[in-house]
């Protein structure tokens, strides 16, 4: 029996900066909390071939499993969390602000 379609959202990492970034419905964001929510298996497959083709802007295409906080994704899994607070590094990106 298939394991239950969970929601998604579509990330990879930009081309020049390295950052990670999600799929909103207008093109692509840094911030988790802007990025499209995918429900639906053929629809989440669509836009992952979308986003995929974007070779001069992404690397490393992929959905990620998402639970819903309200409208909000966050993260289901420590890789993700992880990736959402972006670089290890405090002096840099998005754990600058802390």
């Amino acid at each position: 029996m298939p394991k239950p379609f969970t929601p998604k959202v579509v990330t990879a990492n930009a081309l020049l900066e390295g950052d990670v970034i999600y799929q909103s419905t207008t093109g692509w964001t840094r911030d988790l909390a802007q990025a499209e929510v995918l429900t639906d298996p053929a629809h989440a497959d669509l836009r992952e071939i979308e986003a995929a083709a974007q070779t001069s802007h992404v690397v490393g295409v992929y959905l990620a499993d998402v639970a819903l906080e309200g409208t909000t994704p966050v993260p289901v899994h420590f890789r993700e969390a992880f990736r959402a607070k972006g670089p290890s590094n405090y002096a840099h990106g998005k754990q600058e602000q802390f």
